[in-house]
């Protein structure tokens, strides 16, 4: 093997085989144009806006000056006693009156944002008989955010350097297609199901492609995901049939279906269980494609079983951790909700055959089952082209020894 191979496969691709190139251009060219048609047909038009929907209190923003506290007026009997009594001084920043001091009422209540001098807030301007007020109804944090985005990104660049620069610029494509088709495009009336595999196969052609390269390992990637989603798809659909879930479990979709009477609920669960899984499986896909290739790379003799045999074993592991992974990630979501049961001593039967927490497990269950199917198929593409490869044999009287490499030469190669 020549130093320019070695190089090429530090870089984390299969031993080339004879084909390999046409394989993918294959694979990959269809995969594209059928994305790209059905990106055409389900391009959404004009995104309907629900009644009304304009008509509400106009939103400015404003500095708190000053936050002076008084006593609560008594109650009657029995009723809950008043709290955070008093005026806030705000200055605002925004809308027609910039500039003009107002005084408000402190926010109280469930929830209410707790406001010192300073603090940089949103509120709610009302018009009622010919006179103004404003109410505070949050806090301004865009400047956080963005310092979080900001560390966030230079996190990322600072330990995977080029290889960071290009998984920030695929989390932009998938927010893009996210927020400019997938979203419109359901809110238009088109299929959530259908949206969302498109979707997905848009995010994950892109996205893998543009981050980990066009190469054959990580064509193999996109087919074993591809594999894997639609047996997702497929089980979505029986198992939400089978468990007569109607996708309307909460006051977000109770909503939803006030104000956009023409979207499937049902549908749009099962395209939340798509997109969903596509985040662990494009990981677990990608995971098990590098294995086989270091392995296949590390032992050229290993044929078809040995590879399947030991690239398993390591997505073994790798799916007992995501399992719990993904459990975790909803249980941590549905905390308030757990507590809000164990306060109210509901049975554990009828709590887990609730409509809300019956949705959680079945999109649980059947993306952990999709994760499940994607390490076999992986595994087995993998291993099938990588002893696919010509392996030439030496003769005995004419190896030559190998030079012997730096180690953090070669280390620094790879990572870079």
């Amino acid at each position: 093997m020549s130093p320019a191979d070695h190089h090429h496969h530090a870089r984390g691709d299969l031993p080339e085989f004879p084909g390999a190139r046409r394989l993918t251009l294959l694979l990959l060219i269809p995969a594209v144009l059928i994305t790209v048609v059905g990106m055409v047909l389900l391009w959404p038009g004009d995104t309907p806006v629900a009644a009304g929907g304009g008509d509400g209190p106009v939103r400015v923003t404003g500095e708190v000056l000053a936050v002076r506290p008084a006593p609560c007026p008594p109650v009657p009997e029995g009723d809950q006693p008043l709290e955070n009594c008093g005026t806030v001084t705000v200055r605002l920043t925004s809308g027609a009156a910039s500039g003009t001091p107002i005084t408000t009422d402190i926010p109280n209540g469930p929830g209410a944002p707790e406001v010192a001098a300073g603090d940089d807030v949103e509120l709610l301007q009302l018009n009622a008989e010919g006179e103004t007020t404003y109410a505070i109804s949050d806090h301004q944090r865009g400047a956080e955010l963005w310092v979080l985005g900001a560390a966030f990104a230079l996190a990322v660049i600072a330990f995977g350097r080029w290889r960071g620069v290009t998984a920030l610029a695929g989390l932009g494509v998938t927010f893009g297609i996210l927020v400019w088709f997938i979203v419109p495009a359901i809110l238009g009336g088109g299929s959530p199901v259908l949206v969302a595999v498109v979707g997905a196969a848009a995010i994950m052609l892109i996205v893998l492609y543009l981050t980990h390269g066009l190469s054959t390992t990580t064509t193999i990637a996109v087919a074993g995901t591809l594999a894997s989603l639609a047996i997702t798809a497929i089980l979505a659909a029986i198992a939400t049939g089978a468990v007569h879930l109607t996708g309307v479990a909460d006051e977000t979709s109770n909503f939803l279906t006030i104000t956009q009477g023409d979207v499937n609920m049902r549908g749009l669960l099962l395209a939340g269980i798509v997109i969903g899984s596509l985040g662990v499986l494009d990981d677990v896909t990608v995971t098990q494609s590098a294995t086989v290739t270091e392995l296949a790379t590390a032992n050229p003799a290993y044929g078809f079983r040995r590879l399947y045999g030991a690239a398993t074993r390591i997505g073994r592991a790798h799916i007992a951790s995501v399992i719990n992974t993904i459990v975790l990630a909803y249980a941590g979501a549905s905390l308030p909700l757990m507590l809000l049961f164990a306060a109210g001593d509901t049975p554990v039967g009828e709590v887990l055959t609730s409509q809300l927490i019956a949705q959680e497990l079945v999109r649980s269950a059947v993306g952990t089952i999709g994760l499940v199917a994607a390490v076999p198929i992986t595994t087995a593409l993998a291993a099938l082209l990588a002893t696919r490869r010509a392996r030439p044999v030496t003769p005995p009287a004419q190896r030559v020894e190998r030079p012997v490499e730096d180690p953090w030469a070669a280390f620094v190669d790879r990572v870079e």
